[in-house]
């Protein structure tokens, strides 16, 4: 099954709640992530400037180049994102090609992610590695020793595994001085859903293992839009307590935002502004440092100059409500050759064989413009978000909130 389809293809949106954080935190018993010389002003981890950035999908066998290994393309691959001024990847590892066995992590693979790691540092681009990675367009790539559910978040063997392999990835990460930190996952709870109760407290016990194997660093969990908008395995409150900078991943296709509108009306070109409204809402203030860390129309129909426009649209109203972090999906089209939804093959920057389509030339001028610019951060203010946590109630929520009424 599409990891979209887990969706139903509807969405969701909320707004603020006037709460002290620490308090909030407090209230759901984990700790808020501290900020301190990494993250703060001047800092190239610092969410108080901005920073552009692309989700890597390699030109030459997708990811399966883990296990198919040839460093020349992938230097090309580098060149071309470098130049369009991208500052940071987020590098997708495959859960199951690293850790085959729940003792045992594969030195080849790690050493694959180490000379990553080194062509991207000589490039200046800095790295976002992703960890459980189950679930990666539409495919579920599970270990061996997978446990379905919510066992994923609860088995003690499970735990056992997950905590080897992030031990083991820190031995690679901690020389490379290009780190932003660790992903738990892409879209974990579109792979392993649960209640919230059992993924809230994965999530703090696993973000305080990698803060202490890789210190310093800001780490994140990647969802899928689902927890900002129903209760889907991490509740909204955990997910902005227990980060610097949480993330979103938007798409208007996926999120329903097309029921509402065309590609070019408000929900659409809005949909990233009112995703980090959302998660304001939840944080209780409106300085919460918000990423985008997924985001593109995946409206198959629209030409390259129809995409670039919305790409525009859309990154400027959320320059405007002051998100800090862009992370385009994805660099390079995907090699047809390949079995993916027909979405997946149209949706880089680059095309397979390196040409800067349209949309990179808009991301570029983006890029060039704002990257490590000050944020200036919301002062409008925010209603309460839904009381009730549903998809239709959230989606009315946005509206509002985006002052739009879908045509009769």
């Amino acid at each position: 099954m599409n990891r979209r389809e887990l969706m139903g293809g509807a969405t969701a949106m909320a707004a603020a709640l006037a709460v002290d954080p620490h308090a909030l935190a407090a209230s759901l018993r984990v700790k808020p992530s501290p900020v301190d010389a990494r993250t703060g002003p001047g800092h190239k981890l610092d969410p108080g400037r901005h920073r552009f950035g692309v989700n890597y999908t390699p030109s030459r066998n997708w990811w399966f180049c883990w296990n198919d290994w040839d460093p020349d393309p992938i230097k090309r691959d580098l060149d071309a994102i470098a130049a369009l001024g991208a500052d940071h990847l987020r590098v997708l590892l495959i859960w199951p090609y690293f850790q085959p066995n729940p003792r045992y992590v594969s030195t080849l693979h790690l050493g694959r992610l180490d000379q990553l790691l080194g062509l991207m540092e000589e490039r200046k681009l800095d790295a976002l590695v992703t960890v459980f990675t189950g679930q990666l367009s539409g495919w579920f790539f599970l270990p061996p020793f997978n446990r379905a559910g919510e066992g994923f978040y609860t088995d003690p063997a499970v735990r056992a595994a997950q905590e080897l392999f992030v031990r083991e990835l820190a031995k690679v990460m901690n020389p490379h001085d290009n780190l932003i930190g660790y992903d738990l996952g892409n879209e974990l709870n579109t792979c392993w859903s649960g209640s919230t109760a059992a993924g809230d407290a994965w999530m703090t016990k696993m973000f305080s293992l990698m803060e202490s194997v890789l210190p310093g660093q800001l780490n994140i969990n990647g969802v899928d839009q689902a927890p900002w908008f129903e209760s889907n395995t991490f509740s909204p409150r955990a997910l902005v307590a227990r980060q610097i900078m949480p993330v979103m991943h938007c798409y208007p296709y996926w999120s329903g935002a097309v029921r509402y509108g065309g590609a070019m009306d408000p929900p659409s070109v809005g949909l990233l502004a009112a995703m980090a409204a959302l998660i304001r809402s939840y944080a209780g203030t409106q300085q919460k440092p918000v990423w985008a860390g997924e985001f593109n129309t995946c409206i198959e129909q629209l030409t390259e100059k129809q995409q670039a426009l919305w790409l525009e649209q859309a990154v400027t109203a959320a320059l405007e409500e002051g998100v800090s972090w862009f992370s385009y999906w994805d660099s390079h089209d995907v090699d047809r050759r390949f079995d993916f939804n027909s979405l997946e093959y149209s949706l880089g920057l680059l095309t397979n064989d390196g040409r800067v389509k349209e949309q990179g030339r808009v991301y570029q001028q983006l890029a060039a413009s704002y990257r490590g610019k000050p944020v200036t951060f919301s002062k409008r203010s925010l209603p309460a978000p839904p009381a009730k946590s549903t998809t239709d109630a959230a989606w009315k929520w946005m509206l509002d909130w985006l002052g739009w009424r879908s045509p009769a």
